[in-house]
């Protein structure tokens, strides 16, 4: 007895068809992600870190002195108005270094959060064409602007350095150890603001309008251009509901020996973290579905 080779919509199957590799299925829910093809894709996120840190600044004149030329301006223009025209205190750190360190601070969660606020818009060209896992753009922009950090960290070393040599007035402290984490907790938070913004503007574009001055408006929320220490004992909490709060002084308490944030103040800095970086995964991950049927 014969038996008929087996037949599909496509008709018969050759006898020396290789097994499939690649099972296409219905998109998984909306609460669940894939990091397993995420890594898969490491590839790709390397070749956009690539093209965002080298072609970003191709065509400018200055090229990648912009790196340092953007903190340094940053700093002085807070050292002429805030430390020398409102005489702001800055706990006894000089006012060059001190303002340099929040705006280092400052300037890679603001990179990240503005960065990813555009991932929808900014790549639906490419999204409507090749298929790979979405959360590539804004991974890579968070990596790109991490080298772009490091840059401006080595600036910040070299003239913490300076200011440290023997005579000076401060000294490099324990809290050194968590500056990893104080640096991982923006890059998390920067991604997990930037994926909720994103998100809502696939459907509310005028929330594009509104990213820079809000961003200017955390700036001033957080002690980026005043230390903690002036601020009034009554507001203090709400300060401690900012997570970039606990970051930026925590980066100065540890090369400055002005105070490292408590660990309730830490514990609560990284609970509101995870939390938006929950709730913009969870936003991207529902958005990507539909949001070529809305861009």
């Amino acid at each position: 007895m014969s038996h008929s080779p087996q037949t599909g919509p496509a008709g018969p199957e050759p006898p020396d068809a290789a097994p499939w590799t690649t099972i296409l299925g219905p998109t998984q829910p909306w609460h669940r992600l894939d990091f397993r093809e995420l890594w898969r894709y490491r590839d790709l996120v390397r070749l956009f870190v690539r093209r965002d840190f080298v072609a970003y600044y191709q065509q400018t004149v200055l090229g990648p002195l912009w790196f340092f030329l953007q903190p340094l301006l940053a700093t002085l223009v807070f050292t002429v108005v805030f430390g020398r025209i409102a005489a702001i205190p800055t706990d006894g750190v000089p006012d060059f270094l001190f303002y340099l360190a929040g705006t280092v601070c400052w300037g890679y969660f603001a990179g990240c959060l503005t960065r990813n606020a555009e991932t929808f818009i900014a790549n639906a060209a490419v999204f409507g064409k090749v298929y790979f896992p979405r959360l590539v753009a804004p991974l890579s922009v968070t990596i790109s602007q991490l080298c772009q950090f490091l840059i401006q960290f080595a600036l910040f070393l070299g003239f913490w350095c300076y200011y440290a040599q023997p005579g000076g007035t401060f000294r490099i402290t324990l809290g050194i150890a968590l500056l990893p984490l104080l640096i991982v907790q923006m890059g998390l938070l920067g991604i997990g603001a930037g994926l909720v913004i994103s998100s809502l503007t696939t459907r509310y574009r005028d929330l594009r309008m509104v990213v820079g001055f809000g961003t200017q408006l955390w700036m001033f929320a957080t002690p980026v251009v005043y230390p903690l220490s002036q601020v009034p004992a009554g507001y203090r909490l709400w300060f401690a509901l900012n997570p970039m709060t606990a970051v930026v002084e925590g980066f100065r308490g540890a090369f400055f020996g002005t105070g490292f944030p408590g660990p309730v103040f830490m514990g609560v800095s990284w609970l509101i973290t995870a939390g938006i970086l929950g709730l913009g995964l969870i936003c991207f991950n529902r958005v990507e579905r539909t949001f070529m049927d809305t861009i």
